[in-house]
């Protein structure tokens, strides 16, 4: 719980303004997602087989483009985070865009009983998520308690060798160097800048309190998943989405697709 507090201190602390930095005031970025909902969901949509009349919950959701995007695309979206301010501009966002959302601002483990419904068709969690936690196994039985039987958890995070294990700096002739200084072993807490800082000035980003995070490998991720009952689908191991070609041949992300049986 005093891992959870650090991190909600800092997860209230101006991620609104940062949004605003990066995506606009909620009505412009609302027009955006609008011309493209499945653009936003990029790699997501293919696994989802469908959004239209379906109950979905977007765990740590953030600034809830992501939802507003589902909700676009015919889902009864439901948000769960941790951050009133991401509150804030998910449910402007989503008013812009004409659609409902649902926003829970909620510790994910400390959700309340009557939200875990088990009539969700599907848990979205998406990248630089499951290092906010110190044990996966309660994340898990919410996930599963949300869960109808045969719901999908579909989750899209950055991978461990990238996060855990390789350190990249400099180019030469288009190619990043990577050196291998990490240790995918390391299950230590690490202290490091919130992620929305980098959408602030320096000044509003030298004020934030840190958060601690606890990165986890591949294997650790999939036991957790297999251990609450959900039966895996698919593990696609994913290499850099972006044009360039500087990490070409290192996996930056994976996709992992799991359904209640």
């Amino acid at each position: 719980m005093g891992h959870s507090s650090t991190n909600e201190r800092a997860w209230n602390s101006g991620p609104y303004q940062a949004w605003v930095s990066r995506y606009g005031e909620p009505p412009e970025a609302a027009e955006k997602v609008k011309r493209d909902p499945e653009a936003r969901l990029k790699g997501l949509y293919p696994y989802m087989d469908g959004l239209q009349g379906k109950k979905v919950a977007n765990l740590l959701g953030s600034h809830g483009s992501k939802a507003v995007a589902m909700a676009l695309l015919g889902a009864e979206a439901t948000v769960v985070d941790i951050a009133s301010e991401n509150a804030r501009y998910a449910r402007e966002l989503a008013a812009a865009a004409g659609v409902p959302l649902r926003y829970v601002v909620s510790d994910v483990l400390e959700l309340p009983p009557e939200e875990r419904t088990g009539d969700y068709d599907l848990v979205l969690m998406e990248f630089g998520i499951l290092h906010y936690f110190v044990d996966l196994a309660p994340l898990m039985d919410v996930i599963r308690g949300l869960l109808k039987p045969g719901g999908r958890l579909l989750l899209q995070d950055f991978h461990p060798v990238t996060t855990k294990l390789i350190s990249s700096k400099g180019t030469t002739a288009n190619i990043r160097k990577h050196k291998v200084t990490g240790d995918y072993f390391d299950a230590s807490i690490r202290e490091v800048d919130v992620a929305y800082g980098k959408f602030l000035s320096d000044e509003e980003r030298s004020a934030l309190p840190k958060v601690k995070l606890r990165y986890w490998n591949l294997g650790e991720i999939v036991t957790a998943v297999a251990r609450a009952g959900l039966m895996i689908r698919q593990l696609v191991e994913e290499p850099n989405q972006s044009s360039d070609v500087f990490d070409k041949g290192i996996p930056k992300s994976f996709t992992l697709v799991a359904d209640k049986v």
